[in-house]
Formats: structure tokens, sequence, C-alpha cells
């Protein structure tokens, strides 16, 4: 598999990411990709191969390698990492469809008519949604695939030899497998990253909430102080704003246009 294409499709990830998105694309690079590609494709390239069983009946060493081995931990390495990352290109799409959009825009109303979205990169209204969902991917792909490995290799281990008895094996056949301790230390290896990156994702979820519910507060306190001020505003109009704030491109108005007729009378 050509992973350059696959990095460089998510290399523009870093202009639309937080700080904890950065982290956490680094550690998918470094710590899961280069070692997928430098040292666990050979680990493994010899499983088949260096499985040797104590019997010389035919069959007998692929049925048993089939029954421990049901899928390669290569391979699910592999599944892992390309469903882990199309999340994000899901963001990168987002942001490309906004930018041919407002150049749409531009070009069929003009440079000065106005913008359809300041910033296309910036997170706000459905790229906001956007980037939340992937993050709630990306932690669920990772725990699915940590549940998965936990299912067929309990406590992600290999042990050193295992009992076979499935047909056509006579009888219990002593199978061992090559090299476990190195496989051993590379599947924990993998196990604790991909832990530490569901931890990142849990916390710049947190932060984006966090941080947009704060926005959201101080917006409505700022409409509160204003009304204060000015009893003829109705405190519905000033309210109804929240909701479009989570929805919107921009920021609303921390203090709204006073009403036509309140302003006819004071200039009177």
């Amino acid at each position: 598999m050509n992973w350059a294409i696959f990095e460089g499709l998510l290399s523009g990830v870093n202009k639309y990411s937080t700080a904890f998105g950065r982290i956490w694309l680094s550690l998918v690079f470094i710590f899961r990709v280069l070692v997928y590609l430098v040292t666990a494709e050979r680990v493994w390239s010899d499983d088949h191969k260096d499985f040797d069983c104590n019997t010389r009946q035919p069959g007998c060493s692929n049925v048993c390698f089939d029954e421990f081995f049901p899928v390669s931990h290569v391979r699910l390495w592999a599944l892992q990492l390309i469903l882990v990352t199309c999340p994000s290109l899901l963001v990168v799409m987002h942001v490309a469809y906004r930018k041919a959009r407002e150049k749409r825009h531009q070009e069929a109303t003009g440079e000065g008519s106005g913008h359809l979205h300041l910033d296309p990169g910036k997170k706000r209204g459905g790229l906001w949604w956007t980037y939340v969902c992937s993050l709630v991917f990306k932690a669920g792909i990772d725990a699915t695939f940590l549940y998965v490995f936990h299912s067929f290799y309990p406590k992600y281990t290999l042990p050193r030899v295992v009992k076979c008895h499935a047909v056509p094996c006579g009888n219990i056949v002593d199978c061992f497998i090559s090299k476990p301790s190195e496989k051993n230390i590379f599947t924990l290896f993998m196990v604790v990253t991909a832990a530490i990156c569901i931890l990142l994702n849990l916390v710049e979820l947190a932060y984006l909430v966090s941080k947009r519910c704060r926005e959201c507060l101080a917006a409505r306190r700022a409409r509160a102080a204003w009304t204060g001020h000015h009893p003829h505003c109705k405190q519905d109009d000033l309210l109804s704003g929240d909701l479009i704030f989570l929805a919107s491109d921009t920021h609303p108005p921390l203090v709204p246009a006073p009403p036509q007729d309140y302003m006819k009378k004071t200039i009177l």
C-alpha cells in the first residue's frame, strides 16, 4: 500500500485542527503509521511460515493457524489506520466545498458583494459539527478495534505454545509461535498509542464543546445586559439568536440593533 499518498491527503488537516488535533495527527503518523511500516510488517511477515506444530498430519498446521489467527495483526492494524483517519478527510472535503461555494458566489455576484464565509477553514456552523462528529467517529473506531483485538487475543498477548485439537488433527497438538515476545511488545505498543489517541480525541471534543458553550453564555449575558438598559426591546427577539449561533458561520452580534421605532423617538 502506498502510504505516501495517504499521508499527503491528510497533511492539510493540520490547517483546520486545534492543538490537540495536531498532536493526534503527529502521534498517528510517527508512532502508528511509521512503526507499522518499519517494524510491524517485518515482524509478522513470517508468522505462518514459522508456525510449527509437532505433527505431520496434512492440513493440521494450517487449520491450527487459522483457528488461533483468524485475522492477521498487520491487516487489522492497516484497516484500523485507514478507518481512523477517514473522518479527518471529511473535514478537508468540507473546507474544500466551502471554498468552491465561495468561489462560485464571487464569480456570480462580483468581488464587492460580500462573502458567504469570511474564513472557510474556521470551525463555525456546519464545519463545527463535521469536526465534532469526526472526533466521535475516530474515538469510536479506535475503541472498537481495541475490543476486537482483545476478543481475538485476550490481554493483547500471544502465548508461546498453542494447544490445538481441531479437525483434521488426530489429537491435541502443540504449536509454537515465532518470536512471541517481540510480537507482544509491538502489540502492546500499538494498543497504548491507540488508547492515547482516544484520550486526545475526547479531550479535544470536551475543549470544543466547552469553548462553544462559553461563547453562547457570553452572548446571552451581553444580550441580557443590553436588555436591562433598553426595556423597549423584546427579550424573545434577543434570545432567538442562540439557536442560530451553533449553526451560523459568524458570531451573532453581542449588542443587537435597537428597533427603528425606538430610534425615531430618541431622535425626535
